[in-house]
C-alpha cells in the first residue's frame, strides 16, 4: 500500500474515532462515576463522610481519563506515522548498500503513485551514475593505454642506447625518436589537463567577440594550412558571446587544428562565424561514415580502429571541443559533409 493511501487509512480511522469516542468516554466514566454520585444523593444531610468520595470522583475521574487518552492519542500517532512511512524506510534499505560493486541495481517498482514515481527517479539516476562511472572507467583505460604506448617506446630506445655503443648518428636518430616520444606525451597530458579543466566549468564569464577569436585562431594556423596544401575560407560575422577567451581559443584551436589534419592535400577548411549556429567549421577529407561521427567527441576516439596514429594527435581533440561547449551552456555537433570530410557546428546562447 502506498503512503498515500496508508495516510488516508489513518485520518478516516481518525475521524472514526473521533466521533465516537467522546460516547465511549462518557458511557465508561458514567458505570463508575454515575454510582458514586447517587450513593451521595441517598445519603442523609450532615454525613460527608459518605459524599466527599463521589466529589473527589468528580474530579480525579475526569482528569485520569484526559491523561489516558493523551497517552492513546500519542502512541496512536506514532504508530499510525511509522506505519505510512514504512513503505519509503523499505525503499531506504536497499539504496543505503548501492556502490561501485553493484550500480546496477534498480528498483522498478510498477504503479503511479509517489512512490512509485521515487523509485523511477532513483532508477533514472543511477542511470546516470553508472554510465557516468563507465565513462570514468572507460576514460582512464583509454588513458593507461595512450600513455603505456609511448612510455615503452621510450624505455625501448633508452634500453638499445644503453645496450651498445653508438655512432654519432645512431645517437641523433635515437634522440630525435625519443623527442618525438616525449613531445607527444607533453600533448597527452595538455590534452587530459584541458579537458578536466572545461569539466570543472567556467570561472568568470564575460562577453567575448568570436569572430575575433577565431579570425586570431586562423592567422596563428595560416603556416600550417598552406604547408598541408590546405586552403582557408572564413566568413566572421561579429558575434558575442559570454564565456572564458581562453577556453573559447581552444574550442576553435582545437576544431581549426582537426580540420587541417584530418584534411587532405588540395583540400579546404572553411570556418563561419554567425547568430545560429554560433560557429561552423568544415574540411574536406576521406569520407566519415554516419554511424561512427558520435564516437569522434568520445576521449582517445579517433576515426581509425588503431588507437596509433601516425598524425601526432591524442585524440582529446573533440572531447574538449564538446566538454568546453557544454560549460558555456552550448550544443556541438558534426555530420559528414558532402563529399568527403566533417562538419562541425557549435550553438552557443546569444546574450541578452
Amino acid at each position: 500500500m502506498s503512503p498515500r493511501r496508508r495516510i488516508v487509512l489513518v485520518g478516516v480511522v481518525a475521524l472514526l474515532v473521533g466521533f465516537f469516542l467522546p460516547g465511549l468516554v462518557k458511557w465508561l466514566l458514567g458505570i463508575v462515576w454515575l454510582p458514586a454520585r447517587e450513593i451521595c444523593g441517598l445519603a442523609e444531610p450532615g454525613l460527608n463522610l459518605v459524599c466527599e468520595p463521589a466529589r473527589q470522583l468528580d474530579v480525579a475521574i475526569p482528569q485520569m481519563a484526559s491523561l489516558v487518552l493523551s497517552a492513546v492519542a500519542v502512541l496512536g500517532i506514532w504508530g499510525a506515522a511509522a506505519w505510512c512511512l514504512r513503505p519509503v524506510r523499505d525503499l531506504a534499505e536497499p539504496i543505503a548498500h548501492v556502490g561501485p560493486q553493484n550500480l546496477g541495481y534498480r528498483i522498478r517498482r510498477s504503479g503511479s503513485d509517489e512512490l512509485a514515481q521515487l523509485s523511477r527517479a532513483i532508477d533514472q539516476m543511477m542511470e546516470r551514475i553508472a554510465a557516468g562511472y563507465e565513462g570514468q572507467r572507460r576514460f582512464a583505460a583509454n588513458a593507461s593505454h595512450e600513455l603505456r604506448t609511448p612510455l615503452a617506446v621510450q624505455r625501448t630506445l633508452i634500453e638499445v642506447g644503453m645496450a651498445q655503443s653508438l655512432t654519432g648518428e645512431q645517437l641523433e636518430l635515437l634522440t630525435a625518436q625519443l623527442l618525438q616520444t616525449n613531445e607527444r606525451n607533453e600533448r597527452l597530458i595538455e590534452g587530459l589537463l584541458a579537458l578536466s579543466e572545461s569539466d570543472q566549468g567556467l570561472r568568470s564569464s564575460t562577453p567575448q567577440r568570436l569572430d575575433e577569436i577565431a579570425g586570431s585562431v586562423l592567422a596563428a594556423y595560416q603556416d600550417r594550412a598552406t604547408a598541408a596544401e590546405v586552403t582557408i575560407e572564413s566568413h566572421l560575422a561579429p558575434r558575442v558571446v559570454m564565456g572564458e577567451r581562453v577556453l573559447l581559443e581552444r574550442l576553435v584551436t582545437n576544431l581549426v587544428e582537426n580540420a587541417i589534419k584530418y584534411n587532405r592535400p588540395g583540400g579546404r577548411l572553411t570556418v563561419v562565424v554567425g547568430r545560429t549556429p554560433a560557429l561552423t567549421v568544415v574540411n574536406t577529407g576521406q569520407v566519415v561514415p554516419a554511424e561512427a561521427v558520435a564516437g569522434l567527441f568520445e576521449p582517445f576516439r579517433r576515426l581509425a580502429r588503431d588507437r596509433t596514429n601516425h598524425s601526432g594527435g591524442a585524440g582529446l581533440g573533440l572531447a574538449i571541443a564538446r566538454s568546453i561547449t557544454q560549460a558555456h551552456d552550448g550544443v556541438i555537433a558534426a555530420r559528414p559533409a558532402d563529399g568527403g570530410g566533417l562538419r562541425v557546428d557549435v550553438q552557443l546562447p546569444i546574450p541578452h
